[in-house]
């Protein structure tokens, strides 16, 4: 039940600007088969794929001007600029690097531990609000309109924790991730939210590990191999505008169905074009390279212009990856009872499927095995049906469908029944498209 590749190929771009300018699992019912799936996961390439760029995201954070300007004072801290050899200052600046993944490693266990809580809350506006409000709030604080950092006198009393050798390394390493929080902060709620919404603790400790050594490789490299990072400048600064702008697509991507933006049905070309022109024309104008905190009024004003479609740019090739390939579409019906008395009229066989924009493996489905141009040509034998729970579309009624009548807890879910109304099998996590074509050939 494990997904990777549908929500890296939509929240996974935001991610992507991140690393290239400096980043959902379904619940498994249990621990042996949530082993196997991400042993599975990791065999296909797409759990690698996600934790690669979540580490890329690590990597990216330890760039801020929160973290970069501390990693050689750090690194002397705990003693490993003086070690004897490289293996005691690859020790020490690994136990560093657990320590930061001790802070942040059970965060992830946790969030995901009530992913349940966070689907069905990701259906109420009042908490998609405030969650953009959120990612709106850390922009501004990128952009420099703020100022998030821990009172200095809470800063001294962390930096005093620990001490030399292995236990004052990991010691470090933990508070280090406290000390950062004003730049790990932005990037913490994104994933952690996404973790929420896998409802998979395996997922949450290997994201959340992933970022946690991303984030202490720079830590790492100086520590073990005593070498000289480049100064503290702009550059930092321009980090921080590109995760600002990540926050800032990620804001209006969780307001996407509230907002009723535009998004397309299919893959055309031009919803591929005019978002990548955007984009490259944002970048280039200033989103990143300008600053709010300095120059002219006009240089200020075409940083705002460049990070609104830069934005724009970024939403759209959202949009894109989430549509469908051309001509791959089941044509779903919208009124479950009224499909389940055709199909019964009728005696043909119903096809159900729950689904909902926030979840990620509602959309590796729809993607990888409903698109598939076989499983719609089989489809026609059927009567399809969509009980759709986005937080636009979702009603008490059609979660009681899901609930009381097919006494699911969450989503994904998929039920076909047989032409006699009898429930044949049903999906609760993303298959292959093969799979999905037998299963739907076995009904009658």
């Amino acid at each position: 039940m494990l997904e990777i590749r549908m929500r890296m190929r939509s929240l996974g771009l935001a991610g992507a600007l991140v690393v290239l300018g400096s980043t959902s699992l379904a619940r498994a019912d249990t621990l042996g088969d949530l082993a196997g799936e991400l042993q599975g996961a990791l065999d296909g390439g797409s759990l690698a794929w996600a934790l690669l760029v979540i580490f890329g995201a690590g990597l990216a954070t330890a760039l801020t001007p929160c973290v970069y300007p501390m990693i050689a004072i750090t690194v002397s801290i705990f003693g490993a600029r003086q070690a004897k050899t490289k293996v005691e200052g690859a020790l020490l600046s690994l136990s560093f690097v657990l320590g930061i993944a001790a802070l942040f490693v059970p965060l992830g266990m946790v969030s995901a531990l009530t992913g349940a809580a966070m689907g069905s809350a990701l259906t109420n506006p009042w908490v998609l609000g405030g969650l953009a409000l959120l990612f709106v709030a850390m922009a501004l604080s990128m952009f420099g309109a703020w100022d998030m950092s821990l009172p200095s006198g809470l800063q001294q009393k962390l930096a005093q924790v620990g001490g030399s050798g292995y236990r004052g390394a990991f010691l470090i390493g933990f508070v280090n991730g406290l000390i950062a929080a004003p730049c790990t902060g932005p990037v913490l709620s994104v994933l952690l939210t996404y973790v929420g919404t896998t409802q998979s603790v395996g997922f949450g400790a290997l994201a959340l590990g992933s970022y946690s050594f991303g984030l202490g490789a720079l830590f790492f490299v100086v520590g073990t191999f005593a070498v000289s990072l480049p100064k503290s400048g702009r550059w930092l600064e321009h980090v921080k505008s590109v995760f600002g702008v990540v926050m800032l697509v990620l804001a209006l991507y969780y307001l996407r169905s509230l907002l009723q933006l535009p998004r397309p049905a299919v893959r055309e070309t031009l919803w591929w074009a005019i978002p990548a022109g955007l984009l490259v024309f944002g970048l280039v104008f200033g989103a990143v390279h300008l600053s709010f905190k300095e120059g002219t009024a006009l240089q200020r004003t075409r940083k705002g212009i460049g990070v609104a479609t830069a934005v724009a740019g970024a939403l759209g090739l959202l949009f894109w990856l989430e549509a469908l390939p051309p001509g791959a579409h089941i044509e779903w019906m919208d009124d479950y009872e009224r499909a389940s008395t055709i199909a019964r009229e009728r005696n043909r066989p119903l096809l159900v499927d729950f689904g909902a924009d926030w979840c990620g493996a509602c959309q590796e489905l729809e993607h990888d095995a409903m698109s598939d141009p076989r499983v719609v040509a089989e489809s026609r034998r059927f009567v399809p049906v969509r009980v759709d729970l986005s937080a636009n579309a979702a009603t008490p009624e059609k979660w009681a469908i899901l609930r009381e009548r097919y006494e699911q807890p969450g989503l994904p879910l998929v039920v076909v029944h047989d032409g006699e109304g009898n429930e044949h099998r049903r999906i609760t996590g993303p298959v292959s498209a093969d799979e999905f074509l037998d299963l739907l050939r076995a009904v009658n």
